[in-house]
């Protein structure tokens, strides 16, 4: 086990068993201004789908043009859509289906805080915990957890993916050469 299923389980207390880990994200689209961001994102979710304990849960990216309001240029971006929205509800039914005791939550969005206040307001035997990433706090989710902290680079380091992972199906997933 490596990832986001060791780092979970190297966060947690002693006592605590992991019984699995959500990952929200949305598929990038093909992007001229990053052209191997869509294989380097592949490989990874195909490392991240063989780890038994991990469930991958999908929002989008909508494209949305922006015009500059100096020179008038117009350029195509994309937002990701669903992803918080996929955390709260992921997060609520968890709750209510009793699946976990204690939700560590790593993110420093502060749109997750009404989810965690209503699971802490309507399931009071219910803790949440927020592990924010490197150098991001966000001070409206530490008020709304039971508690939190700050991973630190160096556990983050600890707890990346060997190189290759091996699916079960005996296919390896190589680190792609840009992540160094």
């Amino acid at each position: 086990m490596a990832g986001l299923a060791l780092l979970s389980e190297n966060i947690m207390r002693p006592y605590q068993r992991l019984q699995f880990v959500r990952y929200f994200t949305a598929k990038f689209l093909p992007d001229d201004n990053d052209p191997g961001q869509v294989e380097c994102q592949e490989a990874y979710l195909q490392a991240l789908s063989s780890l038994p304990k991990l469930r991958i849960q999908y929002g989008f990216h909508s494209a949305k043009t922006i015009t500059c309001r100096h020179c008038g240029e117009t350029i195509r971006t994309y937002e990701e859509k669903m992803t918080d929205v996929n955390i709260a509800v992921a997060l609520l039914q968890d709750a209510h289906d009793d699946l976990y005791d204690t939700a560590i939550l790593i993110s420093a969005d502060s749109d997750l805080t009404a989810p965690i206040e209503v699971v802490r307001q309507k399931y009071a035997d219910k803790r949440v915990i927020v592990r924010f990433p490197p150098n991001r706090i966000s001070r409206d989710l530490r008020a709304a957890a039971t508690a939190s902290s700050l991973i630190s680079r160096e556990v983050l380091r600890d707890n990346q993916l060997p190189d290759p992972v091996v699916k079960s199906d005996g296919y390896p997933v190589h680190k792609p050469a840009r992540w160094g």
